[in-house]
């Protein structure tokens, strides 16, 4: 781990701890749902029998989709969308089977999603694991994303819900604008926050939206609380993603399951980067701006010296943090639970979380 990451790693967890940073809730979680791991034993029974119709609904008669699938679902992911599903049904007090379905249909559209992103991003490493098209090639890689998107909407359709179908077949159009948008930024230092965040929120933060929202509709909802599900998901998934720009230099590769600087090696200006061009020497800029355009870490111990001298990951912090808070006082109205509490405390999550 370059030296200049495990100084600020060292920092960031210093401020955390002197500065009690925590997303500012609206409300107290009276049932002490505190940490992921409570989360994961509240929704245990529900995440199991998600996990039991992932496998059986990956079943095909082709083996190699078989195989690779399993594989990508089986990479230790941390389950959150599928969680947020199950979590803003029970919520709202949602007592039927469906949340696990649209459970189980999110994390196939988000898998399919991993499988073309490595793919586009040439990726090597997911997890701590070889990419799918590492080990297969690029070609199966895409074509078992399309199956999974397939089976997701056969599995939508099952569900027999028109309103879900809007909502589900929307976000995968904008997650794969987002894809687009993210391409044309690769190697083009100028990408400002807007254009960045914009591609957050397509890219990411829509699929956390979906998953929210489709939680309110199976609970037969009002129009203004699946709003404000909506409205959690987004801002969820934004502090999400702007963590994962902090944690690719700050975090250890054991941490992340990546290496550090896999988004400049790939030449994504993320908002850590552009904060630092914005406010670096003219010499620091330059080094960060031929960095993004040759989508090279020659010289990553530079580029993150200056993200760290600049306040970069401080900053991307902050922006997370708000966006925190955002998803917290979106669900502020709903009725007390333990499942409202765990989405408080994935809200704190998202932001002081170190992997």
């Amino acid at each position: 781990m370059p030296q200049a990451a495990e100084n600020f790693r060292i920092e960031r967890q210093a401020i955390l701890l002197k500065n009690d940073i925590t997303v500012n809730l609206p409300l107290k979680k009276p049932y002490e749902i505190n940490d992921i791991n409570t989360i994961r034993a509240l929704t245990s029974d529900d995440m199991g029998a998600v996990n039991q119709l992932i496998h059986t609904r990956l079943n095909s008669e082709v083996a190699l989709i078989n195989q690779m699938s399993h594989y990508i679902v089986n990479s230790g992911g941390k389950r959150l969308r599928p969680l947020l599903v199950l979590l803003s049904a029970r919520a709202l007090n949602y007592s039927g089977t469906k949340h696990v379905d649209l459970a189980a249909i999110i994390e196939f559209i988000h898998t399919a999603t991993l499988l073309h992103d490595d793919v586009v991003d040439a990726s090597e490493m997911r997890r701590g694991k070889e990419t799918a098209n590492a080990v297969w090639g690029n070609e199966a890689s895409v074509l078992v994303g399309d199956f999974l998107y397939s089976r997701a909407f056969q599995m939508m359709v099952d569900v027999g819900d028109m309103r879900i179908m809007e909502i589900m077949s929307k976000a995968t159009n904008v997650i794969a604008e987002g894809e687009v948008l993210q391409l044309l930024n690769c190697g083009d230092a100028s990408t400002t926050e807007e254009r960045y965040l914009e591609v957050i929120h397509f890219k990411t933060a829509k699929l956390f939206e979906a998953a929210c929202q489709v939680g309110a509709v199976i609970s037969n909802s009002s129009i203004k609380t699946e709003k404000a599900m909506a409205d959690y998901g987004m801002h969820l998934g934004t502090a999400f993603q702007l963590i994962d720009d902090v944690l690719d230099y700050s975090a250890t590769s054991e941490e992340m399951g990546k290496n550090i600087g896999d988004d400049l090696a790939e030449g994504k200006p993320t908002l850590p980067l552009i904060h630092a061009m914005r406010h670096g020497t003219p010499a620091e800029t330059s080094v960060i701006k031929n960095a993004i355009e040759n989508s090279g870490i020659e010289n990553i111990d530079a580029v993150i010296e200056t993200i760290h001298s600049t306040g970069a990951l401080v900053y991307t912090t902050a922006a997370a943090q708000t966006e925190a808070e955002k998803a917290a006082e979106a669900i502020r109205r709903l009725p007390a639970s333990p499942y409202r509490d765990a989405m408080y405390t994935l809200a704190e999550f998202s932001v002081n979380r170190s992997y």
